[in-house]
This record gives structure tokens, C-alpha cells and sequence, in this order.
């Protein structure tokens, strides 16, 4: 029995053995990389969570709290995200870390709508 695997650009073409193999590896470090972002989405998410929780506010304000952090100390959103997560569970935040979140709560408790307290 025969298989012919047909290339996407050129589809009367069929594939050799080399460009399966390397078509096979993308696939997998695509699929890789698609797991990671997913794992990392989760993180971010949950501390988008811990951050409405202490700062009372819309999720929205609170992505943008953790964005500041992140620029304000040259550290990654999931490494932060990753952080906050472990301070909601009564871990330690990194002193600059720690600074930079009072700051940034306190800059978005001073956009509160009225309203809203």
C-alpha cells in the first residue's frame, strides 16, 4: 500500500521523506510553543484574578497593573504573574516587585469611577 503526502504549497506535489520529516518538527515545535502560551495565558489569567481580588478592581485595570509592574521592573508578565500567584498564597513578592504593585494599585485606586468604591 502506498502513501502520498501532498505539499500545501504546490498540492500535485508530493512530499519526500526529508520534507516530512521537517514538516513533522515544525508541527511539533508549533505545537510546543501553542502549549506554552497556553500555560502562560492560565498564569496571567489567575493573577489577573489575585490582582481584582486585592486592588478591587475590573479585570481589566488589573492586566494593567501587572503590565506595569512587568515594564517598570524589566521583568516578564508570566514571571510576574507567576509572583503575584505566590504572594495571593501567602509567598513572598520580590521587594521591587512588591514596590512597584502598591504603586500601580494605588495609581488605579485613583481612577476609580464614582460610583465605585
Amino acid at each position: 500500500m502506498a502513501f502520498f503526502a501532498m505539499s500545501r504549497r504546490h498540492p500535485l506535489q508530493p512530499l519526500s521523506v526529508t520534507d516530512l520529516v521537517l514538516e513533522h518538527e515544525r508541527l511539533h515545535e508549533e505545537i510546543d510553543q501553542l502549549q506554552r502560551a497556553l500555560t502562560s495565558h492560565a498564569v496571567i489569567d489567575q493573577a489577573i484574578g489575585a490582582v481584582v481580588a486585592f486592588g478591587r478592581m475590573p479585570p481589566e485595570d488589573a492586566w494593567l497593573v501587572l503590565r506595569e509592574v512587568s515594564q517598570r521592573t524589566n521583568t516578564k508578565v508570566r514571571t510576574v504573574a507567576e509572583h503575584v500567584l505566590k504572594f495571593a498564597q501567602g509567598g513572598a513578592l520580590p521587594d521591587t516587585e512588591l514596590e512597584e504593585l502598591k504603586r500601580a494599585l494605588a495609581r488605579r485606586a485613583t481612577h476609580v469611577p464614582a460610583g465605585r468604591s
